[in-house]
């Protein structure tokens, strides 16, 4: 998610690249975002070569941004 919500759209190969993980990982986690809406995702072909993109939804960013305040807190908790 940290990755879609600085940028407006990634597409599945560079999101693998980037975060070093499998096709079958990255798929099941992209499909869980997209289940709970917090992505949404374009299909298209470049040329004869299918081509994926995603977005995070604004769903998706305030989700994350909530996650991000919880990490927060439970540091400051630990001090």
């Amino acid at each position: 998610m940290s990755v879609l919500s600085v940028n407006t759209s990634y597409d599945f190969n560079s999101l693998k690249d980037l975060l070093q993980v499998t096709d079958g990982n990255l798929a099941s986690h992209l499909k869980a975002l997209e289940k709970e809406e917090y992505i949404s995702v374009v299909k298209s072909f470049i040329g004869r070569k299918p081509n994926t993109q995603y977005s995070a939804t604004e769903q998706g960013k305030h989700a994350f941004k909530r996650h991000l305040q919880a990490l927060e807190n439970l540091i400051k908790q630990q001090k």
